[in-house]
């Protein structure tokens, strides 16, 4: 497991650029944890910058369900107790030609212990009034529309 996630984090920049270029379209989840108290749950890669909210690719034969609920296990250590609800999918080409990012509400859970890993070097939760300033753009405006009522923008 740990060869695997090792592999796969130090191959990424190489291997996911050159596969997005021969895909028409490319999927993957991002899910939007809130905690009891309301605070949000974002994740630190280890090879790209900026907080954002657990999530990655959607693998061949799973299905998005199964790719969020895997995703928050591998990168947060956190069980979802009740079937992610589906906020919307969203065009992200501005990153990556034809990628699309489904996003998921979670806010029925438990945690695990958390540990960094090769691939994520910190998980924690934070007020939505006050996550940090190097957060993705995506997080920011899933967060502006989800807790703030703002407008909905089709892209991440």
């Amino acid at each position: 497991m740990i060869k695997k996630l090792l592999f796969k984090a130090l191959s990424r920049p190489i291997i996911q650029p050159a596969y997005r270029q021969f895909r028409g379209l490319t999927i993957g989840t991002r899910t939007v944890v809130f905690d009891a108290g309301g605070q949000v749950l974002l994740v630190r890669h280890s090879y790209s910058p900026g907080w954002q909210f657990p999530g990655g690719g959607v693998e061949r034969g799973e299905t998005v369900y199964a790719a969020a609920i895997r995703e928050l296990r591998e990168e947060a250590a956190v069980e979802a107790l009740e079937t992610p609800v589906l906020y919307g999918i969203f065009d992200a080409s501005h990153q990556f030609p034809g990628d699309h990012v489904c996003c998921f509400i979670v806010r029925n859970f438990t945690r695990g212990d958390w540990k960094p890993s090769s691939e994520i070097a910190d998980a924690r939760f934070f007020a939505t009034s006050s996550i940090p300033e190097d957060a993705t753009n995506g997080t920011k405006r899933r967060l502006a529309e989800i807790a703030g009522g703002a407008e909905i923008s089709p892209f991440w």
